[in-house]
């Protein structure tokens, strides 16, 4: 309790401070009470409330049914108990389609969840979106690459960006979010080359799911890296159980792997 007592709260500052002194930053998806504290007190700098939510927690496929009061309730059960770690919350499908829809569904978040920060996927398309939330004083983090949200137009969960032209793209979007206002970025299952280029263009923190390790950060779902997700997991995942006392002692792995640059390694990586 008293290690727990002397760690600051984490904010978009100190995050900021992290990425330009080369401390890795530890991000886990987390959705309730229970594993939001366990997570906390294990060291957790980030903890994402994900819509990821809809497949582990509701059962269903995609992401896509999750709605903004899911979120909410999530949220709000996260924030509670989030001491030291900086909670983020996902903005969820087609919640934020228009500018003002976007900056209510920020708001809410924020006001009734307790969020710090808000997730938005999408390049381009949602730069209109991210500088008007961050006008009203709400940090914004992005996210490109694979993206669950699009997961029907994409065909599929595939690795994105290994095509010159649609590496071009996602590097003028990462720049265009950039200058829009956000405050962190999420890059998903890129090539780790490109992926680094990008960490190195951006003034932000840049956290990396299947995105290899020149990132500044990584996060992964919770249930992914205990081992406990029904199914097939993706190629970026370690399961953090084995040979673990604990789940807290697993997480304290996860974090220690992450500062000291040991996980993702190259088979968690794609070229």
């Amino acid at each position: 309790m008293a290690e727990r007592e002397k760690r600051r709260k984490v904010t978009v500052r100190s995050l900021r401070k992290m990425k330009h002194s080369g401390e890795k930053i530890a991000v886990l998806t987390a959705y309730d009470a229970g594993f939001a504290e366990l997570l906390d007190r294990a060291g957790i700098d980030v903890l994402l409330v994900g819509d990821t939510l809809g497949m582990v927690v509701q059962g269903q496929s995609t992401t896509l049914p999750v709605d903004i009061a899911d979120m909410i309730y999530h949220t709000r059960c996260v924030s509670r108990v989030a001491r030291h770690a900086l909670v983020i919350a996902d903005m969820p499908f087609i919640s934020y389609a228009s500018t003002a829809q976007a900056l209510g569904n920020a708001a809410r978040l924020v006001r009734e969840g307790g969020a710090h920060m808000v997730k938005m996927e999408g390049g381009a398309i949602a730069v209109e979106a991210v500088a008007h939330i961050v006008a009203h004083g709400i940090p914004v983090c992005g996210h490109l690459g694979l993206q669950p949200q699009s997961v029907h137009k994409l065909g599929g969960y595939s690795v994105q960006g290994r095509q010159q032209a649609a590496a071009g793209k996602i590097r003028a979007d990462a720049m265009a979010l950039q200058e829009a206002g956000i405050d962190m970025l999420v890059l998903e299952c890129l090539p780790q080359t490109l992926a680094r280029e990008i960490t190195s263009l951006v003034d932000v923190p840049v956290i990396g799911i299947g995105a290899g390790g020149g990132c500044d950060g990584q996060v992964l779902v919770l249930y992914d890296m205990l081992g406990i997700t029904a199914g097939r997991t993706m190629t970026f995942v370690r399961n953090f159980m084995p040979g673990s006392e604990s789940i807290e002692a697993a997480v304290r792995e996860y974090v220690t792997a992450v500062k000291n640059g040991t996980f993702p390694g190259p088979e968690h990586s794609f070229d």
